[in-house]
């Protein structure tokens, strides 16, 4: 029973599948599309599985036939997009089956005519494998391969002589099929374009190739690979930079043919910028620079000074243990040495800058962008390109460095209330366990704080209160004269608790794995993984003040820079109301707390995401209700005008009529100091002035939005 159903169901098939012509199918798919919806942006299957087939029924073909068909057509192309995307792919392909790769596939298409080896091949091989039935396809090949190398010239010629034939009957061919069929073979790729420039070891590589095979000519091409790259490795930097230059000629030679061939072909769509990609290695491309003269980066404190001076009389220690020796070293440094090393730190990096800069100077532009974006000065200052020019005509020897620097660094944020106790119980700890490293330490006093009650905590934060208070004076105080400068520089970003955890304990890591930053970087995020979530709560409390602090210096910059453009307090004020729909609904996502996990910025994006996916008539509804408490606003404003004194209302006015325009100087009262209001009547006031100043509130937000 079972069999005459399937036998049953493949005979429809197979009906369906020859009754349906070329005009069915592309009407098929142009129903299909009428019914996807316009906002398509769910995977395929989701909406094919929610799809109404007997919506797309037409002519005679039911809505089971339809689904058959297009789960038969569908199979042809790739289906890693939306429905929408796949119908449009589906109609190219019912249009064009055979344009691409498919083109051989193409009945008209000719054959191609098989080599003279190939036609040897053939022709032997049946033979050949009756002779030796117990060798394998492989080693048939290899006997017939080293027969045809060892056929007389003249035997040979037949071989070829039937191939040069079929090959002109071919060509003849292929010249018919492409005036039958010019649309197949637009995407034909162009034999004229330029050859690619090869990297140096590309063309040290085809330099040494011939001689190593006459010198071994039963190598295979595995094992010259193997040798010459083994070579190449052990090749030295001077003779490593011969080929780094030749690969770089060949590079601008690259360029310029590849910018002709762009102008003799416009109907390629082929882009400038990728030119600029670099044939060199990191590597090759320090060599190079080195060799030109660009000089080392100093180290960046007095600490790594001291270490990379100590290390170079350490060859005969583990590594694992030389970071661990000059910690203890440097610990036991006095002050005063400590600042020598420091100074002779920020020496050596003037010196660095100097250098650099005239460095800097020996090469063209695109060269000077490429090394200021590796010291990652690019960002720095958008005028330090056109300034090494400046300083190069008048002979002055700036450094970028120099040219960049605005103010002196910003008072140090305090500490926090477990660091307190961290730095507190730390010696003592060391003390009593010594064998314990720095990573070990630092996890067992977070442990020991979490452990802490909040009795004996409160120590603590009352001494993070204190230094936060110090140093907000410090900052304001910092601030005074100095705040256009300030407000210039953007803060920090925040950094997330791993990275936290990472800069604190990267030294360990380095030291362990003998300087290799990548596997250092890997073994810190496995650490990480591995790590309990009581372990890591140290470093999120961090985290999460370091968002603060960078929300908190992020308002300070925008903040306007005079006390004038600051909000002004006036005692029983009416709340403003949200100007326009898009405003009440923010207000209705802030307020409900829905978006507290995110930061400000992230949750402005998500509510402009949200407020897009709103219907028209969800958005009319809030427009309605930001009218409806606009009105409201108003009736109130009027009241409080006219229960507030003359003065009162002068002031008002003219602080909203300065706002308004963004005026600099402006007499008024102190922001910080609110005014009190007299419980008493007032005369009469012009409410169409007030209404006015409300009315350009609307329109520039209306604006903004």
């Amino acid at each position: 029973m079972n069999g005459e159903t399937a036998m049953a169901e493949t005979t429809e098939l197979s009906t369906a599948k020859e009754d349906w012509s070329k005009e069915d199918v592309l009407g098929l798919l142009d129903c299909m599309r009428s019914i996807v919806p316009s906002n398509d942006v769910l995977k395929f299957k989701t909406t094919e599985s929610h799809m109404d087939w007997n919506k797309v029924t037409f002519a005679h073909y039911t809505g089971e036939m339809c689904k058959r068909k297009w789960s038969e057509i569908s199979h042809e192309v790739r289906k890693f997009r939306t429905l929408s995307e796949l119908i449009l792919d589906v109609q190219e392909n019912v249009k064009n089956p055979y344009k691409g790769k498919k083109l051989k596939n193409h009945p008209d298409f000719p054959k191609k005519p098989l080599t003279p080896y190939f036609r040897f091949f053939m022709e032997k091989r049946a033979k050949y494998a009756k002779l030796h039935p117990e060798m394998s396809n492989l080693d048939l090949t290899k006997i017939l391969s080293k027969k045809y190398k060892e056929l007389p010239e003249k035997k040979k010629m037949k071989y070829i002589q039937e191939f040069q034939k079929e090959k002109e009957d071919f060509e003849t061919s292929m010249a018919r099929f492409r005036e039958d069929h010019p649309d197949l073979l637009e995407s034909v790729k162009r034999t004229d374009a330029p050859e690619k420039p090869k990297t140096p070891q590309q063309l040290w590589y085809l330099h040494e190739k011939k001689a190593f095979m006459k010198l071994h000519p039963k190598a295979t091409m595995k094992d010259v690979k193997e040798a010459l790259g083994k070579q190449w490795s052990q090749l030295s930097d001077k003779k490593r930079l011969k080929w780094i230059g030749k690969s770089l000629e060949q590079r601008e030679l690259y360029e310029d043919a590849m910018r002709d061939y762009v102008l003799r072909h416009p109907e390629q769509s082929i882009s400038l910028d990728d030119l600029t990609k670099n044939t060199l290695t990191k590597a090759e491309r320090q060599l190079k620079d080195k060799f030109d003269g660009r000089p080392t980066k100093p180290p960046p404190n007095g600490y790594s000074l001291y270490c990379a001076e100590l290390m170079s009389n350490m060859k005969d220690i583990p590594s694992t243990e030389r970071m661990v020796l000059c910690s203890k070293q440097w610990k036991m440094l006095s002050q005063k040495e400590k600042d020598a090393y420091q100074k002779r730190c920020e020496q050596k990096k003037k010196e660095y800058e100097i250098n650099l800069h005239r460095f800097l100077l020996s090469l063209p532009e695109h060269e000077q962008q490429r090394v200021l974006s590796e010291e990652k000065m690019i960002g720095i200052h958008k005028k330090t390109a056109s300034n090494l020019k400046q300083s190069a005509v008048k002979g002055i020897t700036t450094s970028p460095a120099d040219a960049n620097k605005t103010t002196p660094d910003k008072p140090k944020r305090p500490i926090s209330a477990m660091f307190i106790f961290s730095e507190e119980k730390r010696k003592k700890l060391q003390e009593d366990e010594p064998e314990l490293s720095e990573s070990e330490l630092t996890r067992k006093l977070a442990r020991m704080w979490t452990e802490l009650s909040e009795k004996k905590k409160e120590k603590y934060r009352r001494l993070e209160a204190a230094a936060k208070a110090e140093s907000e004076q410090k900052r304001q105080g910092f601030g005074k004269g100095k705040g256009t400068a300030v407000r210039g520089k953007l803060p920090e970003p925040p950094k997330t608790a791993e990275e936290i955890w990472q800069q604190n304990v990267i030294g360990d890591y380095l030291a362990k794995y003998r300087n290799d930053r990548i596997k250092a970087v890997k073994a810190m995020e496995a650490t990480w993984s591995a790590m309990e979530k009581k372990e890591k709560l140290m470093w999120i409390k961090k985290a999460a003040e370091d968002q603060k602090r960078y929300e908190k210096e992020l308002s300070e910059i925008r903040a306007p820079a005079t006390n004038v453009n600051r909000k002004i307090k006036f005692e029983g004020e009416p709340k403003k109301p949200p100007m326009n729909g898009y405003q009440k609904f923010s207000q209705e996502l802030l307020t409900g707390g829905e978006l507290n996990h995110l930061n400000l910025k992230d949750r402005m994006v998500e509510i402009g995401k949200r407020w897009r996916k709103v219907t028209q008539a969800q958005k009319d509804r809030y427009k309605k209700m930001s009218e409806e408490q606009q009105c409201q606003y108003k009736i109130i404003l009027e009241a409080w005008l006219k229960s507030i004194s003359p003065q009162e209302r002068a002031a008002y006015k003219e602080y909203t009529s300065n706002k308004r325009r963004g005026t600099a100087k402006v007499s008024t009262p102190n922001p910080k100091m609110k005014i009190a209001i007299p419980a008493q009547n007032a005369s009469e006031t012009d409410d169409s002035d007030d209404d006015d100043d409300d009315d350009d509130d609307d329109d520039e937000d209306d604006d903004e939005e």
